[in-house]
């Protein structure tokens, strides 16, 4: 009988980590790669965590053993008629909804009852184990957590690598319709069993006796938010503030689930005298780090660092005070409302409060605070220690606001990133940068006027932009597409007689680009913006014969791979006249993404080659930055024009290259 509790909740946990990658990939391409998409996720599978904690407490609190066996299984039998967990393609997006909340009802109608049925499943299994077996439950937390941990890597790891998407749905479906069987075992098991109400069952020896007081409960809630706040914060300024590596959000939440399971394991893995020491430490580092730039070999470390040793001080404080047996749905109810608010003021309130991706500095203050509350007696040095550390990360963060407000003239945030217009000087006069996060998107001299005109950045004359245009037929008007707007540069490659035709997924980028420089009004072609999904607004549209149709969206935090796949390249080459050009921007500094591409373009007997630009001299005192473009056509004179030919390079590709589809593509083998 003790293995078909363990199994029950290891399997459980296992499914309800493997769906949030799963899931999420599957709608990633309609929100253009969004990161934020992923907070969003996260922000759901946290709300409906709470949703199932919720109805274990009151399951177990209201119904008999036997009437709850009842209708457990009735709800499991109901959940499988959501399977196979596959998106219904009527949820993509059209352009203009809110992103977030389209998430949310997606989310909600596709995995929604058996989500949520997976969410209970922890709390009830381990009343059921202490009702039926008369033993204590907590181990069983960890065991839990320990195949959240164990889908968390299977998914970039094994499952991704091997698996076509839908496969992955149908085995994901498959492994929770046997959950449904063991699940509803354990029940009639616990039912059956002669036992005690809970009431009555087996005691935590080293847990008080007395019911928990609301100070407990806010203790509980409060520090589940405070690491479930820093689990959000410390992945969004990893992303969006030190690197746009792929995966990155993976290590965060690693740690965050390891904490966990070492904390609610044994009461020997958390010390609070050596982990407020470290954590001290940890926090006035991070507050001075948060201020200062570190390099990428050390931030990321200490980040992640930093963060477990947060979760460890939330947790095992947490750990330390768990009540009897008989109070656990109530327990991990306040565990789980805690970590729906740390969510929900990441997620939802600080895209709308804040400027820019200031929250972990505000956490690393709330957790200094936190510590100074939780330094007893016992540790004289406490309190006036995390006094100064609150003090000082206070101080950082206050820097901070001003240094990014420093020479911008706009700050705005929004679901997709936060942006910035930067105005500086250097020799040629005065130019605005639009940043996003790390990733530049555009830069244009303003002043003096005559130099308006002059395309900076990845779109100089010497970039694959610049050197395609020049290859394209002269004596005649063009049509050219460009996915990604950024702040207009290409615009300044317009001719009169020109159509250019932007798509761009985001309303806050179209409005900066119009309003803070200067391409698009001075542009001689005839401009037109698309809002909304690029692929998506292709997919809608009738062949638009375009000369050159170029993709500039693979430079920032989420690789938007549904415009890299086979179906993408079809759709692009319907819309190109027959000996068009497809060019994509591939500047990229943790994927090697040109081979991917020359693959695509061999499979449709297509040529590709490569044109990288480093910028010397004059073009780098302009304020041109180094680049790398692929070029896929069928046409043969673009190759051979001498301005294509003097640049472009072949791309090697290997047996091992994947061919990527919308049902198998994978980042990680083409990490650098």
């Amino acid at each position: 009988m003790p293995i078909l509790f363990a199994a029950t909740i290891f399997l459980s946990s296992f499914l309800l980590f493997l769906i949030q990658p799963l899931i999420a990939k599957q709608i990633l391409p309609w929100f253009g790669g969004a990161a934020a998409m992923w907070t969003t996720c996260l922000l759901f599978f946290q709300a409906l965590l709470l949703g199932g904690y919720v109805y274990a407490h009151a399951a177990v609190r209201y119904l008999g053993p036997r009437t709850h066996a009842l209708v457990h299984a009735m709800l499991l039998a109901a959940s499988l008629a959501a399977l196979p967990v596959i998106v219904d393609l009527s949820w993509k997006p059209s352009g203009g909804e809110q992103p977030a909340w389209r998430i949310l009802a997606m989310l909600a109608a596709t995995i929604g009852l058996p989500y949520f049925m997976l969410s209970s499943t922890g709390p009830l299994v381990q009343v059921w184990y202490a009702r039926a077996l008369k033993r204590v439950p907590y181990r069983l937390f960890s065991l839990s957590n320990v195949g959240s941990l164990a889908a968390l890597f299977a998914y970039p790891f094994v499952v991704e690598p091997w698996l076509a998407t839908r496969t992955q749905a149908l085995g994901w479906s498959t492994g929770f319709a046997l959950f449904v069987l063991l699940c509803i075992g354990a029940a009639v098991a616990a039912s059956g069993a002669r036992a005690q109400p809970l009431h009555h069952s087996v005691s935590d020896a080293a847990a008080p006796a007395r019911a928990p007081r609301a100070r407990n409960y806010a203790v509980w809630m409060s520090l589940a938010a405070l690491a479930s706040y820093m689990l959000l914060a410390v992945s969004n300024h990893l992303t969006q503030n030190i690197a746009a590596i792929p995966f990155l959000w993976i290590a965060p939440l690693a740690l965050y689930l390891l904490s966990f399971i070492l904390c609610f394991d044994s009461d020997g893995w958390y010390r609070r005298g050596p982990y407020l020491a470290l954590l001290a430490a940890g926090l006035f580092a991070l507050g001075w780090w948060f201020l200062e730039s570190l390099e990428l070999k050390y931030a990321i470390p200490a980040h992640l660092l930093g963060l477990f040793l947060v979760c460890m001080f939330c947790h095992g404080e947490i750990a330390g005070e768990k009540p009897d047996a008989r109070y656990l749905t109530g327990f991990f109810l306040a565990v789980s409302l805690g970590g729906v608010l740390g969510a929900l003021l990441v997620a939802v309130a600080a895209p709308l409060l804040l400027p820019g991706f200031f929250e972990l500095g505000f956490g690393l203050a709330a957790c200094a605070g936190f510590c100074f509350v939780r330094s007893d007696r016992r540790l004289f040095w406490g309190r006036p220690v995390f006094a100064a550390v609150l003090v000082s990360v206070a101080g950082c963060v206050v820097q901070q606001v001003k240094n990014y407000w420093t020479d911008a003239s706009v700050a705005v945030r929004d679901f997709y990133g936060a942006y910035r217009v930067v105005s500086y000087r250097n020799e040629e006069g005065t130019a605005h940068k639009l940043h996003h996060g790390r990733i530049l998107h555009g830069a244009q001299l303003v002043e003096p006027p005559e130099k308006r005109g002059i395309p900076l950045t990845y779109y100089g004359a010497g970039s694959g932009l610049g050197v395609v245009l020049q290859a394209l037929r002269q004596d005649s008007a063009r049509r050219i597409g460009m996915v990604g707007l950024g702040a207009g540069t290409a615009a300044a490659w317009g001719r009169r007689g020109d159509v250019m035709r932007f798509y761009e997924i985001d309303p806050v980028v179209a409005d900066l680009a119009k309003t803070e420089f200067h391409y698009l009004a001075q542009s001689s072609a005839r401009v037109e913006i698309v809002i909304g999904d690029a692929r998506l607004s292709l997919e809608r549209e009738s062949p638009r014969q375009f000369d050159l149709l170029a993709i500039d969206a693979f430079s920032g935090d989420a690789i938007p791979v549904h415009l890299l796949s086979a179906e993408a390249l079809d759709l692009y080459l319907r819309h190109l006249k027959p000996d068009g050009a497809l060019l994509l921007h591939v500047t990229n500094r943790y994927l090697s993404l040109a081979p991917v591409i020359s693959r695509l373009a061999e499979a449709k007997q297509l040529r590709a080659a490569l044109i990288s630009h480093e910028p010397t001299g004059k073009e780098e005192e302009l304020g041109l930055s180094s680049s790398d473009w692929v070029l896929v056509s069928r046409n043969d004179r673009i190759f051979a024009h001498p301005a294509v030919a003097a640049v472009a390079a072949p791309i090697a590709v290997t047996a091992t290259t994947p061919l990527w589809t919308d049902d198998f593509n994978n980042l990680l083998r083409v990490l650098r």
